[in-house]
């Protein structure tokens, strides 16, 4: 099953003045092992980065942390004069000592920093979606989303948005600026994160579930999704992406992959419309 355009699943308004279809692209499995260092097949990446887009991805979601700048060079490289309607969403707020290492850091100067450096590393003038990646607890919330808040008043950044939160954080740092997206762990096997995907509903924010297919785990042969990927005649993956669409018109899956065959099977989930029954069924089954 591949599909040609990825408009099906519909689109989605992030900000009030940026629309994307409903399935964007993650590059995080794009750098080498553990997040860490060059891509082991850079030619294949900048392979699937175009494909994504002949295929009608218009979100790519990115950010400093993934190499570190090693995604960001590749989507330049690739992509780079972009098309017109093509987003770039990264985050700031992490940094990496190697593999498989995340730390905070969200001193305003180094934030300041990283957004230069993925200004510079994508060759943008501006950051249209700029998502805080982690809040520092050791440094106030005013001072992270002030600084970003800062920047969108010079010009850098078109909208920010805040990665793994709670319903608390968001309405505190909506104190310093307006928050138009949540990038949270959610898919149909983790769903912690329904009460923030409620007040995202609620208050006309774009969710971005990361890991919508749980790395892996819900779209291996003979997982949970195995039975009704056969009824259903689609694959475990296109059925837990499905469902994601289905769950919420908030909701903006990024599934990644550095394979093109997977980019495609990916995308199509977005032709496939699961009827109620179908989609219960898959929810007690997550």
């Amino acid at each position: 099953m591949t599909s040609k355009k990825n408009g099906a699943s519909g689109t989605l308004s992030i900000g009030g003045d940026i629309s994307v279809n409903r399935l964007g692209y993650g590059v995080m499995q794009l750098p080498g092992p553990g997040v860490w260092g060059e891509s082991q097949d850079p030619e294949g990446a900048v392979r699937v980065l175009k494909r994504a887009v002949e295929l009608g991805i218009n979100l790519i979601d990115t950010a400093d942390s993934y190499g570190p700048f090693t995604a960001d060079l590749l989507i330049k490289k690739a992509l780079h004069p972009y098309p017109k309607d093509l987003v770039i969403a990264t985050k700031v707020g992490l940094t990496r000592s190697g593999p498989k290492d995340w730390r905070p850091v969200g001193r305003p100067e180094y934030l300041r920093q990283q957004v230069e450096l993925n200004l510079r590393h994508l060759g943008l003038e501006r950051i249209d979606l700029l998502q805080l990646h982690r809040i520092d607890p050791k440094v106030p919330l005013s001072d992270q989303v002030g600084e970003l808040a800062l920047m969108q008043q010079e010009g850098k950044i078109r909208h920010i948005g805040l990665s793994e939160v709670q319903v608390e954080q968001i309405q505190e740092a909506s104190r310093y600026a307006s928050i138009v997206s949540v990038q949270n762990l959610y898919n149909l096997a983790h769903r912690d994160a329904e009460p923030v995907l409620a007040y995202c509903e609620a208050h006309h924010l774009a969710f971005i579930p990361w890991f919508p297919l749980a790395t892996g785990e819900l779209a291996k042969p003979g997982g949970i999704l195995q039975e009704a990927s056969e009824r259903l005649h689609a694959t475990p993956s296109q059925l837990a992406l499905a469902w994601l669409l289905k769950r919420s018109p908030s909701i903006l899956p990024i599934p990644g992959t550095s394979s093109v065959r997977h980019l495609e099977e990916n995308m199509a989930a977005g032709d496939i419309s699961l009827n109620d029954q179908d989609f219960e069924a898959l929810t007690r089954l997550g």
